[in-house]
């Protein structure tokens, strides 16, 4: 049994958090980061697809353009509540 996609959204949640402000991660590095860190035998490509969905779907992550696709938290607006 390889690793809940639950916890793998958990897992990329928290490295997006780690780097916000400091490089732009796209699906492809946290893709790679998740198979380095749990290993080929329990995480897929799919899972990690399957995992960015639900993140983008809770709405705890967007995706932004900058010359590229890139998945960072969801920008506050000025009068937004925190």
């Amino acid at each position: 049994m390889g690793v809940p996609i639950e916890q793998l959204a958990d897992e990329m949640y928290k490295m997006v958090v780690e780097y916000e402000g400091k490089r732009n991660l796209k699906a492809g590095d946290l893709t790679k980061a998740m198979i380095a860190k749990f290993g080929e035998d329990q995480v897929t490509k799919a899972d990690c697809k399957k995992a960015i969905r639900l993140l983008m779907d809770s709405g705890r992550t967007v995706y932004s353009y900058f010359g590229g696709s890139y998945i960072t938290l969801p920008k506050k607006e000025g009068a937004a509540p925190d």
